[in-house]
């Protein structure tokens, strides 16, 4: 695609890197395809291609405007285009930027400043967990939209005491020790279990994806660098210990940034190399799995032997693949491999697995009636499969999901605990 940056935007780091992206795309049009909001509002301004147009528009000199922020609002960042898209264009870095240059020209009325505010100041905040603490007390009492918001408490289970010479360190969040707390001490229970132990670094909090994605670029930043400065001592000791294998990421939403962290930071002097390698050291769960089959395979079947259970007692799964997993970071089919493998009965919706359950971050509170389409829609197909439990990867995903069904929704690890703890 041909560009020609408006003097304001040719000098600037962010006009740069958005021209080199848009060069990329030639106008195909097949990520149109597989938009979810294309899909359910049929205008073009709501695809990715649509979008490119209005971001390159306003690079080229025209004045964007409050239906321009609207158009780019309504985008999940879910990245489906990314894996259709047969020129490689970077949709996700490019919307980042087409959004933050918007806001800059376009104000929004006070309601949107201060719904945005709160989400991008509140989630990653302390005071989140007392304030969820509060609202699971009272969820009977809440109104349903708000009660969807506020899962049931959660019993988080016991971390695993026992020391290994192997060790990776492990993203706590900002909000999954909250509203899902069971998470992460059932990944540390699986970890132990294959002799490696788990570290969460206290200084360690938000992943920076709220910030980032609400465009408060240097506030996402600021929440990467203290992530950065958090995990050094453990990727690179300086007290003879041995540095951990690798970064353990069990929301494939904060991971997709982690593994972001060496293109966001990258004319960071002080930070860009530190960045890239904790990028390159960073892991979803499921890239683990193929190392723990063996292993883990003969526990679960001394457990199934000493309960007298078979395979027909495992419970039927029926898997979502958040977009963060399958689109941003590019990992497809092995959750359902290697779960498979252990003896597990797992399926995919056999229709549009590949597309979003509306959850994206903090688009379902700014945008609710579009993220509970794209919900009932993916339930409706998950519903297919029969299973007895669904599964997913991602907190949000599975919050989400669990607002629109009875059937209980699981991270998948906490399902492979239970078996091995059962």
């Amino acid at each position: 695609m041909q560009t020609n940056l408006a003097p304001e935007y040719a000098e600037r780091a962010e006009g740069k890197a958005a021209e080199a992206i848009l060069r990329k795309c030639v106008h195909c049009g097949f990520c149109t395809a597989t938009c979810p909001t294309y899909q359910l509002l049929g205008d073009e301004l709501d695809g990715p291609r649509g979008r490119i147009y209005l971001i390159k528009q306003m690079l080229e000199g025209e004045t964007p405007t409050r239906k321009t922020q609207g158009h780019l609002d309504r985008c999940l960042t879910c990245r489906n285009c990314e894996s259709t898209c047969p020129s490689g264009v970077q949709y996700g870095h490019l919307v980042d930027i087409g959004r933050k240059l918007v806001d800059e020209k376009v104000a929004r009325p006070l309601g949107e400043r201060l719904l945005r505010g709160a989400l991008k100041e509140g989630l990653p905040s302390k005071l989140f967990t007392p304030a969820m603490k509060l609202g699971q007390s009272v969820r009977g009492l809440l109104p349903e939209a708000l009660k969807a918001k506020v899962p049931a408490k959660q019993n988080a289970g016991q971390w695993p005491t026992a020391t290994h010479a192997r060790q990776v360190l492990m993203l706590a969040g900002c909000v999954q020790p909250s509203m899902m707390p069971n998470v992460n001490t059932a990944t540390a229970r699986v970890l132990d279990a294959v002799g490696v132990q788990t570290v969460v670094a206290p200084a360690a909090g938000c992943c920076g994806a709220v910030k980032f994605h609400l465009n408060d670029h240097d506030g996402g930043k600021a929440h990467m660098r203290a992530n950065i400065d958090a995990w050094w001592p453990y990727v690179a000791p300086t007290d003879g210990r041995a540095p951990v294998e690798a970064i353990v990421m069990n929301a494939s939403g904060c991971g997709v940034m982690v593994k972001d962290y060496g293109h966001v930071l990258a004319d960071d002097a002080a930070y860009a190399e530190k960045a890239a390698r904790i990028s390159a050291l960073t892991k979803d769960l499921s890239e683990l799995l193929p190392d723990w089959v063996a292993p883990l395979r003969v526990k679960l079947a001394e457990k199934a032997k000493a309960a007298g259970a078979g395979a027909a007692d495992m419970p039927m799964l029926a898997y979502h693949p958040p977009c963060t997993l399958q689109h941003g970071q590019q990992l497809r089919g092995g959750v359902e491999q290697h779960l498979s493998q252990l003896g597990f009965s797992i399926a995919v919706a056999q229709n549009e697995s590949h597309l979003c359950c509306g959850s994206a971050g903090t688009y379902s509170v700014l945008n609710p009636d579009l993220s509970k389409q794209l919900r009932d829609r993916k339930l409706g197909n998950l519903s297919q499969i029969g299973a007895d439990t669904i599964v997913s990867a991602n907190v949000g995903c599975i919050s989400h999901l669990q607002s629109g069904t009875e059937v209980p929704v699981k991270h998948w690890v906490e399902v492979l605990d239970a078996a091995l703890t059962a």
